[in-house]
């Protein structure tokens, strides 16, 4: 039997197996033999052998570590309820048995008992405070519930008891990757693979680490390096899948979002990461499949958020579905935590210093930032106390400005939506607003707990989040106009006195250059939108605009892929030829704005207008011909342009549309002029009115809070 051990702990496991079936053929009752042969059938892959076998030497020998070996069989046998009565069986035996309270409390995690599992791990490190499992244990417990600080500090010593454990690494490096903060991440990932290179996960850990901190040239390294090790690898699939879109490689990515759904039809990432692909590609239709697919496979409420923001850019979609939508995420995600509703107590006096909370996964280099950094520079601390609750999945430099503008900074992205909504609470927000409505890295299922007073949401988009919880939205007077379209949201619609954005440039912004047409001897048409916004409905009012300039350019901005050949083909068709049309790819922010240089006059998109993008556009000196549309998305150039005074500018229909801009493209000297006046014009305007917007906002908040105090019995 010595013998036979020894070849087993060498790891020459066919040897073992050998002798222990010499052991059983002369001795069939040998328990301890048949144990671990058990055992080993199981690490040769064979786990229903080795539990009927472990479980024929415990019917001969109920020793405890028996049942805790057959508690680790079963476990990877998704059979966690068995598992859960064999370590039970095995602390019966020996209450002492720190292995068996430390598996338990894992397998109790798998099962959501989170209290339990943490009592039993801590029972566990009782008994043995080195047991490294037991810490991995607590804190993946820990993490479920929320209690980020305890998980990170159960990770921690779980690297402390056992340093040479690549799962305690990859433990605490996933665990700072998703609070943002990716360069310790990095650390303990990269020794986690140090101490066991071919560890899958932490290969597929470390390249999300480096994909979320711009290292993308090592990520892809990272995930062809986990697709090596494991070629039906689904999960790295869909990472990479996610990077090669990033990198604007749509087909590959599609291809290989379609591969990972041929392995596993079921994927609900696979479908999710093909929708935002297919997005990117201009395939709506397509996508907006992808994701009511990958809902259908799992109710989850970020998978459920894309269908939701995405059918806003369908010029097919109805008012009354674009509603439904919405109502039905609140119904699915939101109003189950109705429950969690508890009264406020915050002071209501009216005219006291208010807390408002802002609660964003957007505090950083992203269009939302942009957008609310005049606001939070401008806001009057001395009225305001303001507090930032940070969903940021990668903290940058601009992270760093919100930070300090900030009176409280809060990092909620490792916190549950209960902990999160706790937390608010206890801060005593009076108004707390939501500046993501469905967009990526919201977290509207903690304003479902309603832990404010005072709800509102602003800056995502101009649209509604559908939630009962959420009081008012921001808006104005020409996304909304009153009365027009107040049935379209869950909120109140509070409309400020000019304009939903407030634009800042960055001080190294590029100057607008020459009119292009004065030196082309044509005109250049320009639509640089994301190029979801640019449907069949689009191109071919746009072709009608470049059939009446007969001598025009047109550029366009997407990503690589086939569908920039359908595209060209598209507009073939209609009569502009692919020599008229350039494509270019997504640019960083410098290189984008000297695109302008090269535009003498934008498109629009509809029914979703460009947002920031036109602001962009006027800023570079090139108008915008918008066609307005009915819902607020689509009334976004109504709105800026109304704003710098060229209403004219904006078409309620396609004949006006294309009226406008064949008209515009003929008055050279008004492109000239308006080039020359364009940014001038801005600054004057209350879209750059900083001081003026966060006043209105304040007012807003305060207005509310007034309401709120007024209702009060």
């Amino acid at each position: 039997m010595e013998v036979a051990v020894a070849h087993h702990q060498a790891g020459r496991l066919r040897e073992a197996e050998a002798l222990y079936r010499q052991i059983l053929a002369s001795d069939p009752n040998n328990a301890h033999a048949m144990h671990l042969l058990g055992v080993l059938g199981h690490q040769v892959g064979r786990s229903a052998e080795g539990a009927q076998l472990i479980q024929r030497a415990i019917a001969q020998d109920p020793q405890p570590d028996y049942f805790v070996n057959l508690g680790a069989v079963l476990l990877a046998m998704n059979r966690v309820d068995d598992a859960i009565e064999a370590y039970n069986q095995a602390i019966a035996r020996q209450g002492d048995a720190a292995e068996a309270w430390g598996n338990l409390g894992g397998a109790l995690v798998q099962k959501g008992r989170l209290q339990e599992a943490i009592a039993a791990c801590r029972k566990a490190l009782e008994i043995n405070p080195k047991l490294g499992d037991a810490y991995n244990n607590l804190g993946n417990a820990h993490r479920m519930a929320g209690q980020t600080d305890a998980a990170l500090e159960a990770y921690r010593n779980a690297v402390r008891a056992q340093d040479e454990d690549p799962h305690g690494h990859n433990n605490l490096g996933n665990l700072l990757r998703e609070m943002g903060r990716g360069p310790e991440a990095i650390v303990e990932l990269r020794r986690a693979i140090a101490i066991q290179p071919d560890f899958l996960e932490a290969h597929n850990n470390l390249a999300a680490a480096l994909q979320e901190t711009g290292d993308w040239a090592a990520a892809a390294t990272e995930y062809r390096r986990a697709l090596e090790l494991r070629p039906d690898y689904v999960e790295a699939m869909v990472n990479y899948g996610t990077l090669l879109s990033q990198q604007s490689r749509i087909d590959q990515a599609i291809e290989l979002f379609r591969r990972a759904l041929a392995l596993r039809p079921d994927s609900p990432e696979a479908h999710n990461g093909l929708g935002h692909a297919l997005k990117d590609a201009g395939q709506l239709k397509d996508a907006i499949a992808a994701y009511r697919k990958a809902a259908d496979v799992r109710p989850d409420p970020e998978l459920a958020a894309n269908l939701v923001s995405t059918i806003l850019y369908d010029p097919s979609a109805t008012r009354e579905q674009i509603r439904a939508e919405s109502a039905r995420w609140n119904e699915r995600f939101a109003r189950p935590l109705a429950a969690r509703i508890r009264a406020h107590d915050n002071t209501p006096d009216p005219d006291r210093r208010l807390r408002v909370g802002y609660i964003s996964g957007d505090f950083r280099r992203q269009v939302v930032g942009y957008n609310m950094l005049p606001l939070f520079r401008e806001h009057d601390h001395g009225l305001f106390e303001i507090y930032c609750y940070s969903n940021v999945p990668a903290e940058d430099a601009m992270t760093a400005r919100f930070r300090c503008m900030a009176d409280h900074w809060r990092p909620i992205r490792a916190l549950s939506d209960q902990a999160a909504a706790e937390l608010i609470r206890s801060d005593q927000i009076d108004v707390l607003v939501d500046l993501s409505v469905h967009t990526a890295h919201n977290r509207l299922l903690v304003l479902a707990q309603k832990p404010a007073p005072v709800q509102v949401t602003f800056a995502g988009y101009p649209g509604t989040t559908g939630l009962e919880t959420v009081d008012y939205r921001l808006t104005d007077p020409y996304l909304d106009p009153p009365g027009q379209s107040d049935d379209m949201y869950s909120e109140q619609s509070y409309r400020l006195p000019h304009s939903f954005w407030c634009y800042e440039p960055e001080s190294q912004h590029p100057q607008p250059g020459p009119l292009p047409a004065a030196s082309n001897g044509f005109v250049t048409f320009g639509c640089l939108n994301a190029f979801q916004k640019v449907n069949e409905q689009v191109l071919e009012l746009w072709a009608k605009v470049l059939r009446a300039v007969p001598t025009s350019r047109l550029m366009l901005q997407t990503r690589f892929g086939a569908h920039r050949q359908r595209t060209l083909q598209f507009l073939a068709d209609r009569g502009v030829g692919p020599q008229r049309v350039e494509l270019v790819d997504y640019a960083q922010k410098d290189e984008y704005l000297r695109r302008y240089q090269r535009i003498d006059i934008g498109l629009d998109t509809f029914p979703y207008n460009g947002h920031t993008t036109s602001l962009d556009s006027f800023w570079m000196g090139v108008p915008v011909v918008t066609r307005v549309a009915d819902m607020a998305v689509g009334r976004a150039g109504w709105c800026q342009l109304s704003n710098l005074g060229l209403s004219e500018l904006a078409a309620q229909d396609d004949e006006q549309f294309v009226q406008i801009a064949s008209s515009l493209a003929g008055d050279v000297p008004r492109l000239a002029e308006l080039r020359r006046t364009l940014r001038p014009r801005m600054e004057a305007s209350a879209l750059m009115d900083a001081k003026g917007f966060a006043r209105e906002i304040e007012a807003a908040y305060r207005d509310m809070w007034k309401r709120w105090c007024c209702s009060r019995p």
